[in-house]
């Protein structure tokens, strides 16, 4: 509630700076208020309290009050309600292309490379709320999760639902991954169109080759940012199948196509990343937050509730409350 209350004019206050010297003016002239008759003594008269007199001060501290209240008013208190109405005034098309193979599961990354990615990527997802994102998975075949939409709950909820799968095809396809991920962009009417294309291998399947899908997006107008997942040198990753159906994981060496990714981002006008750690990951998709910047039209509108006239209303009153004790029951000719 503070937060909207302002001053208009708060230099008013100075004046407030005036009542401790009434004060002391009215401390020192208090006994020249009022009539006084000297006489020698007072025997033989009947004294009594007079209570009145007693509670005189009454009608100066009614006065303090009407000019405070006065001097607050020229502040001009008001509230302020302001509204925002915000316009995307170009937005951007995500399509998020994501490796699923089985080396996913290496743990170089914590948990894995495949966990770690879903935490960043819902991060990213979520500092991302007027542009449209879209998801695409891929090994030996690719296929669309989701496709281009601004609902980020469906989007978080079909990210969290990645898991690696017996269902699609081993290997890794880039070149699958990106040509679908360029079909799901290429009606796009969005000024700005993004592909973030993750793997942590080398093209090794598919019928595609990643460089004429990178064609492709160049002739659709598609940026791709692309990343290489995994650390320099070995990586416990899944070497096998264990009788019970779990993975036998053992020290591999972790192969990316660097040359191929960079290529990929060059011809686009994208950039090339290396993910190497968690940590390093999150930074790379804060980079890509950073140069995929939407432009955002804001509007605020300000409704003024003047409160000044409350308080005027209450210094007239009280003055006049303070007048009509001095001239009745306090009734003297000063």
């Amino acid at each position: 509630m503070w937060d909207q209350f302002e001053f208009v004019n708060p230099e008013f206050f100075w004046l407030l700076l005036v009542l401790p010297l009434l004060v002391l003016w009215y401390f020192f002239k208090r006994y020249q208020q009022t009539a006084a008759l000297r006489i020698s003594s007072i025997k033989g008269f009947k004294t009594s309290k007079n209570w009145l007199a007693k509670i005189r001060p009454l009608l100066f501290i009614l006065r303090l009050l009407a000019l405070s209240a006065l001097i607050v008013a020229m502040a001009r208190p008001r509230m302020v309600d302001e509204s925002t109405k915000i316009k995307t005034t170009s937005g951007i098309d995500i399509v998020m292309a994501i490796d699923v193979s089985a080396s996913m599961l290496a743990r170089d990354l914590k948990p894995n490379r495949l966990e770690a990615l879903k935490d960043v990527a819902a991060k990213f997802i979520n500092a991302r709320p007027n542009d449209r994102i879209g998801l695409v998975e891929y090994a030996g075949e690719s296929y669309t999760k989701t496709p281009l939409t601004s609902d980020k709950g469906i989007v978080l909820s079909s990210l969290k639902s990645i898991t690696y799968n017996t269902i699609i095809e081993g290997g890794t396809a880039i070149g699958m991954g990106l040509a679908t991920a360029v079909n799901r962009l290429k009606e796009s009417r969005a000024k700005s169109k993004v592909i973030i294309l993750l793997t942590d291998g080398v093209n090794n399947t598919g019928f595609i080759d990643p460089r004429t899908a990178g064609e492709l997006a160049v002739e659709f107008g598609i940026k791709v940012y692309t990343i290489g997942l995994g650390t320099n040198g070995m990586a416990v990753s899944p070497i096998g199948l264990l009788p019970n159906g779990n993975f036998q994981y053992g020290n591999v060496q972790v192969e990316i196509d660097e040359g191929l990714l960079k290529e990929i981002a060059q011809t686009t006008g994208g950039k090339y990343f290396r993910a190497t750690s968690n940590t390093k990951l999150n930074e790379i998709y804060d980079d890509i937050n950073q140069l995929e910047k939407t432009e955002i039209e804001e509007f605020k509108y300000k409704n003024y509730d003047e409160q000044y006239r409350p308080l005027a209303l209450l210094a007239l009153g009280i003055l006049g409350l303070e007048l009509l004790l001095r001239y009745t029951l306090f009734r003297s000719f000063v």
